[in-house]
């Protein structure tokens, strides 16, 4: 097996993952970015919206970065850790301004400032677009910053599979070319975790098909905790029947949510902010208008942008208006767009401080949506994700500096042939359970039981299920037996983490009595500070998930009413 040697590993080639890659570069540490696909390919390209951010002397005169860390922790639903959020706030403009510095074409203002709108549960506009392509024209503008360093090398369509520790350090990890199943193995002192979400575990998601929660699955099988699990955002809009994006950048240029009456049902639920109240809100109230009878048939409801006229919307919604006449024979500017919600965001991840730095094992690193710095909290705000992958893998690759300066390589003595052994094993077997009975099965169990609305009996059953397929799971086997980029395996190897992501998700879930943010039990409805006002803390030991939990970091905001 090859076998080479670098002093930081990221897996991801997403924002997060590009940002800490270049600052990690820029110290003169060799880095080594893994992905199992292009990094322009990355999921960051889906984030259509926009990027938020107080800019000095191009926001609301009346805005400041107080406000925009006191609308993320009311978002959150007080779960956030407050000064992770100050952080956020305070480090956004600067960060979109080296963003523009850096070549990403935002949209303009007529004096020529970086133009912005409002989103969801904002006191003042301040997400900055470049269309609605953000992630898109984001992620280019850092590869091809990244591309200019020749200390960092790419791994692209490499599969990672298992981390490699000696003692409680980390010693790199062990991966997989996907076009031949060649294993290397790339020994690192500092491994960061940057591989983004969980989408592909439910039936119904915004995400790309690559976002199958690797990093937190090689995570919790290597004694790291994954924190607040029980959190999954759900996004309002997904276009029916497919589930693609349609932007929240649709509501916040004036597209209203309306039933199969035509009432803009949104004034009954969140009588100020309408259709731009926090997405958790927004998804229960459309899935409580469909489960009700208002929605039309098949199960959707309507998004209506003709007001904008065609030619606004060509020019702010492009892709909205493409995927709807692609996917759905719709023209957005005659007829409205059929929308369901739909799984969109992981606020869960692996348990990181403010740097990016996780204490379970010496080295290891996490931003983006595969880290909880507890900056969304129970509940994420639109044009966030983003920015915190800018922010925090800027942040994170800072630490990892640091880590690097004072932390000196430990020699390995570590057996990594079982890992190989482990992924091989699929193709040797001749029988079993394909992998893909387990997928479908899974997905259906998260969307049904650990979905919009939960309760004891829908949370009991779907832990119940799912220890049922970590079992089933040990006899996966895969029909296609070649080596030249055999999906079949790979996507069983996908299956073994979205199974374990998801006991500890659904197990997180049960243990909450309580409803806050996305989170939402239908057998306690209320949010209950007095007993849950903390961090859940998931451990996977063994056959069982453990529980501990944390308190959330104040500093100046107490819990109050959630109300818009």
């Amino acid at each position: 097996m090859e076998k080479k040697e670098y002093d930081a590993v990221i897996l991801g080639g997403g924002l997060a993952g590009l940002m800490a890659a270049n600052i990690v570069a820029a110290s003169g540490f060799s880095v080594a970015v893994v992905s199992k696909v292009f990094p322009t390919r990355s999921h960051s390209a889906a984030a259509e919206g926009g990027i938020a951010a107080y800019v000095v002397g191009n926001s609301d005169p009346n805005d400041d970065p107080d406000f925009m860390s006191y609308d993320e922790v009311k978002g959150g639903d007080y779960l956030v850790d407050q000064d992770a959020a100050e952080l956020l706030s305070k480090k956004s403009g600067e960060i979109v301004n080296l963003l523009d510095a850096w070549g990403a074409p935002f949209n303009r203002q007529p004096d020529g400032r970086i133009a912005l709108r409002y989103f969801g549960g904002q006191t003042y506009p301040r997400t900055r677009f470049i269309a609605d392509k953000t992630g898109m024209a984001l992620l280019h503008t850092l590869f091809e910053h990244s591309t200019g360093f020749k200390n960092i090398d790419f791994y692209n369509e490499y599969y990672v599979l298992d981390i490699v520790k000696e003692g409680n350090n980390v010693n790199g990890m062990v991966a997989m070319e996907m076009k031949t199943l060649d294993p290397i193995y790339l020994k690192s002192r500092a491994l960061l975790i940057a591989s983004g979400g969980i989408g592909m575990m439910y039936k119904h998601t915004t995400n790309s098909y690559i976002n199958t929660g690797d990093g937190h699955g090689i995570a919790l099988r290597s004694g790291v905790a994954l924190k607040d699990p029980e959190f999954v955002q759900f996004h309002p809009t997904g276009l029916y029947p497919s589930d693609i994006l349609i932007s929240e950048a649709a509501r916040a240029e004036g597209a209203i949510l309306k039933n199969n009456k035509g009432e803009r049902f949104m004034a009954r639920y969140a009588p100020h902010k309408f259709d731009l109240a926090p997405r958790d809100i927004v998804s229960r109230s459309m899935a409580i208008e469909i489960r009700e009878g208002r929605g039309f048939e098949g199960g959707y409801l309507g998004l209506d942008l003709r007001h904008l006229g065609k030619k606004y919307i060509l020019e702010r919604l492009a892709l909205a208006y493409d995927a709807a006449k692609n996917f759905s024979g719709v023209d957005a500017s005659e007829e409205m767009i059929p929308v369901r919600p739909a799984q969109h965001y992981f606020m869960g991840g692996i348990d990181v401080d403010i740097t990016g730095t996780n204490h379970d094992l010496n080295g290891i690193f996490a931003a983006g949506e595969a880290a909880c710095v507890s900056v969304h909290g129970a509940n994420r705000l639109g044009s966030n994700s983003l920015l915190e992958t800018v922010v925090y893998g800027r942040e994170t690759g800072n630490a990892m500096v640091e880590f690097l300066k004072s932390h000196k390589n430990v020699e390995s003595n570590s057996n990594v042939e079982p890992i190989i052994d482990n992924a091989y094993a699929y193709i040797k077997r001749e029988s079993g359970e394909h992998f893909g009975i387990l997928t479908e099965e899974l997905r259906d169990i998260m969307w049904d039981n650990v979905g919009i609305f939960r309760d004891n009996d829908k949370l009991a059953e779907a832990i119940s299920k799912i220890k049922d397929l970590r079992v089933r799971s040990r006899s996966m086997y895969v029909s296609d037996k070649t080596t030249n980029y055999n999906t079949e395996l790979f996507n069983a190897l996908e299956t073994r983490n979205m199974i374990d992501v998801a006991y500890a998700m659904a197990t997180a879930a049960l243990n909450r009595t309580e409803t806050r943010g996305a989170h939402f039990r239908d057998d306690f409805p209320e949010r209950d500070d007095k007993n849950w006002m903390k961090h859940t803390v998931t451990y996977l030991a063994g056959d069982e998930i453990k529980i501990s939990y944390k308190p959330v970091i104040y500093t100046r905001w107490k819990p109050e009413a959630r109300v818009y």
